[in-house]
C-alpha cells in the first residue's frame, strides 16, 4: 500500500494562496501589502477552480501565486515599512507627552526608502522600460496639471512637471513624435524611441477638480515608482543624444510662465567629463588619508584623466581624417562648429515645419502647440499675455503662419495665413502640409479622424479619414504662401525670360491638345461606325432584323440597369440584394463544406460568418446614414 498524500499538498490549492494566508505570513496589513504588491508588480490571480485553491471552500475570496508571496518575504521594503510604523508611534507619543523637542528631532530623522532596486529588478533591460513606459507617462502628466491639495502633495506635483518637461524636451531633441490626437479626454501623442512605440495622454489645462470617490493612497503609490522610473529613463535618453541631465532652469523665465523654453537643454562636453573626475580626484586628496587604497585609487584616476584629457585630441583627429577636406588642409575649430551648425540647420528644414515660422494667439492651447511644432522642427512666438520668453513678436515679418481661434482679429498682416490649431494636427497626421482652405479663421472645419484607427477591408472609412491617407500617400494641391522664401518676386531678368518661354511652351501645348481633340472625336466616330457594323453582321446569323436585335439589345441593357438600380436601394436601405444562381449554388456548397468539419471548427467558422455578416451590415448602415445625411445638406 503506498503512502497516503496528505490533503491540500498539490495541485491547486499548492499553486494559489489567499489574500488572507498571505498577510499572515508576511506579518503585515492590508495597506502596507497594497503597497508592496503596487511597487513589485505583483496583482491578483484568477484560478481555473475557486473551490480547489480555497481548500473546498466557496466563499469569494481573492487569491495570489504561492511563488509571488515567497518573492514578497525576501523584500527589504518590509523592514522600511515596520521602522515606518514605529517612527509613526514614538512621533505619536512623544506629541503626547508634550515633548516637542524630541518630536522635532525624530521628524528631522524620519525613515526614507528608494525604489532604485525595484526599477533594476523590474525592468533588466533598457528596452522593457521602454515597453512599460505609456502608463507611467499617463500617470505623470495626469498629476502634473493637477492642483495642490492635501490628498497631492505640492513636492510631487512640481516633480513631475519636472519629469514631463523633461521627456517633452527630449522628444523635441531627436523629433521622434509621430501621431496626435484630439479626444475628449485628452491629447494624445505617439513616439518612436529607439524602436519602441510609447504612446501617452496629456490632459486639457483646465481647473482640474480632485473627485472624492478616488483613493489617492493607490494612485500615489503608483506615482510614486513611476517617478522613479521615468527619472532613470529620462536620464538614459538625454545621455544616449550626449545631453547633459538634468537640464538647467532658468528661473526668471519660469517666474514669466516660458513654458518649454525655462529649461536649458545643453549638450555635455568633453571638458565637463574631465573636470567632473578632477573634482571626485580633488576631494579624495583633501581627506588626507595615507592609505594604500587611497595611493593606489589616486593613481587609477591619474590615469583616467590622462586618458580622458587625450581623448580630446584624439577624437579630432578621427573628425578630420573622416572629413572630406584634403589632408594638407587645416581644418579649425570655428570652422568645424559652423559646419555642424550647418548641417542642424539643413536637417531642421527638412523636417515638416522646418521653414515655417509660427505665431500663436492668446487663446490657442500654446502647452500642446508649442510641442508639437518644435518636435516637427518649428520655430514660433506667441502673445506676451500666454506668457514670458517668446522669440517673436507679433509684427515680425518672419512670420509665415499664425494660428488663431477667434473668428474676427482686431487687425490682420497679409503676409501670413491665419489658420485655425486643428490644421497642425491634421498636417502631422497626414505628414505633410495640407490646403489651409479649410482651415481659415471662421470656416467649418474638416472632421478630425483619429489617426490610431486601422482600417481593415470591408470597414467602413470615413470621407476625412481617406482623405487624409490620400494627402499622405501624395500631395494633392499646393499650398500657397506658406514659405517667407516662395513669397519674393523675380528679381532678375533670366528669371522672367524663362517666364515667358514656358508660357510660350503651354500654348504650344494647348494647341496640341485641341489638334487632339478632334482626331479622338474621329476616332470615336469610326469606332461608332465599325460597331454598329458588327451588331448587323449578328443580326443577319441571328435571322432576324437589325431592328428586333437592336431592340433586343436594349431591352437587355435596360434590364442590366434596373438590376444594378434596385442593388444599390438595397445596399442603402440595409437590405440584403437578390442572389443569383450561381452565388445560391456558390452558398448551399459551403454550407455542404462546413457539415464536413468538426464540432468545434464548425463552432470557429460560424462566429467568424457571424462577425463578418455584423461589420458588413454595420457598414451599410453608416454608408446609408452617410447619403441621408449628404442629401438632406443639398435640400
Amino acid at each position: 500500500m503506498g503512502k497516503l498524500k496528505k490533503k491540500y499538498t498539490e495541485g491547486a490549492s499548492r499553486t494559489y494562496t489567499t489574500r488572507n494566508r498571505a498577510l499572515k505570513k508576511l506579518q503585515l496589513s492590508l495597506a502596507d501589502f497594497r503597497r508592496l504588491c503596487i511597487l513589485k508588480g505583483i496583482y491578483p490571480v484568477e484560478p481555473r477552480s475557486a473551490k480547489r485553491a480555497n481548500r473546498g471552500s466557496t466563499k469569494p475570496t481573492t487569491f495570489y501565486y504561492t511563488q509571488d508571496v515567497k518573492l514578497l518575504s525576501s523584500e527589504p521594503l518590509i523592514a522600511k515599512f515596520r521602522q515606518h510604523k514605529i517612527f509613526l508611534r514614538r512621533l505619536q507619543h512623544a506629541i503626547g507627552k508634550k515633548d516637542f523637542t524630541r518630536a522635532k528631532s525624530l521628524n528631522s530623522n524620519r525613515p526614507e526608502y528608494t525604489l532604485n532596486h525595484l526599477v533594476i529588478e523590474r525592468y533588466p533591460s533598457f528596452t522593457d522600460a521602454l515597453r512599460d513606459l505609456d502608463d507611467a507617462l499617463c500617470m505623470v502628466f495626469l498629476f502634473a496639471s493637477m492642483p495642490s491639495v492635501k490628498r497631492v502633495p505640492k513636492q510631487g506635483i512640481e516633480e513631475c512637471k519636472r519629469l514631463a518637461a523633461e521627456f517633452m524636451h527630449y522628444v523635441i531633441f531627436t523629433h521622434s513624435l509621430r501621431k496626435v490626437f484630439l479626444s475628449i479626454k485628452g491629447i494624445y501623442y505617439q513616439a518612436e524611441i529607439q524602436g519602441q512605440t510609447v504612446t501617452w495622454i496629456v490632459p486639457y489645462q483646465f481647473s482640474q477638480r480632485t473627485p472624492d470617490d478616488v483613493d489617492f493612497k493607490v494612485m500615489a503609490t503608483f506615482l510614486h515608482f513611476y517617478r522613479t522610473l521615468l527619472g532613470f529613463v529620462n536620464y538614459r535618453l538625454f545621455t544616449a543624444v550626449n545631453l547633459s541631465y538634468p537640464p538647467k532652469l532658468d528661473e526668471s523665465l519660469d517666474e514669466n510662465a516660458a513654458g518649454l523654453g525655462s529649461l536649458k537643454v545643453e549638450s555635455r562636453r568633453m571638458e565637463d567629463i574631465i573636470g567632473d573626475v578632477q573634482n571626485v580626484g580633488g576631494q579624495d586628496t583633501a581627506d588626507g588619508t595615507g592609505s594604500v587604497n587611497d595611493v593606489s585609487s589616486a593613481q587609477d584616476k591619474a590615469a583616467i584623466e590622462k586618458r580622458l584629457g587625450s581623448l580630446g585630441t584624439k577624437m579630432k583627429a578621427i573628425a578630420a581624417a573622416d572629413s572630406a577636406a584634403p589632408a594638407y588642409e587645416s581644418v579649425t575649430d570655428s570652422a568645424a562648429l559652423e559646419s555642424d551648425d550647418e548641417d542642424e540647420l539643413s536637417r531642421a528644414e527638412s523636417l515638416l515645419f522646418g521653414k515655417q515660422v509660427f505665431f500663436l494667439s492668446r487663446e490657442v492651447p500654446r502647452y500642446s502647440l508649442e510641442f508639437v511644432i518644435r518636435a516637427f522642427g518649428g520655430r514660433l512666438g506667441w502673445d506676451s499675455s500666454s506668457g514670458g520668453g517668446s522669440p517673436y513678436t507679433e509684427n515680425d515679418h518672419a512670420i509665415s503662419i499664425q494660428i488663431a481661434d477667434r473668428p474676427v482679429q482686431g487687425h490682420r498682416f497679409l503676409d501670413r495665413i491665419y489658420v485655425q490649431p486643428q490644421w497642425i494636427y491634421d498636417c502631422i497626421n497626414a505628414h505633410r502640409l495640407l490646403d489651409t482652405q479649410d482651415y481659415l479663421v471662421g470656416q467649418q472645419l474638416p472632421p478630425h479622424p483619429s489617426p490610431f484607427v486601422e482600417y481593415a477591408q470591408g470597414d467602413y472609412v470615413p470621407e476625412e479619414a481617406s482623405r487624409i491617407a490620400a494627402a499622405a500617400a501624395g500631395f494633392e494641391g499646393e499650398v500657397t504662401n506658406l514659405k517667407p522664401e516662395d513669397r519674393d518676386e523675380p528679381e532678375s531678368e533670366q528669371e522672367d525670360a524663362a517666364a515667358d518661354d514656358v508660357e510660350g511652351e503651354s500654348a504650344d501645348e494647348e494647341e496640341q491638345l485641341g489638334s487632339s481633340e478632334d482626331e479622338e472625336s474621329d476616332e470615336d466616330d469610326d469606332a461608332k461606325a465599325e460597331k454598329q457594323y458588327q451588331k448587323q453582321i449578328a443580326a443577319e446569323h441571328a435571322g432576324v432584323s437589325f431592328s428586333e436585335y437592336h431592340q433586343k439589345e436594349q431591352q437587355q441593357q435596360q434590364k442590366k440597369s434596373k438590376q444594378s438600380a434596385n442593388l444599390k436601394t438595397a445596399k442603402a436601405r440595409g437590405k440584403a440584394p437578390k442572389r443569383s444562381k450561381a452565388q445560391i449554388e456558390e452558398e448551399e456548397r459551403q454550407k455542404m463544406a462546413i457539415s464536413m468539419l468538426s464540432r468545434k471548427k464548425r463552432r470557429v467558422v460560424n462566429r467568424a460568418q457571424a462577425d463578418a455578416y455584423k461589420q458588413s451590415k454595420d457598414t451599410n448602415a453608416l454608408q446609408a446614414r452617410k447619403a441621408q445625411v449628404a442629401k438632406t445638406k443639398k435640400h
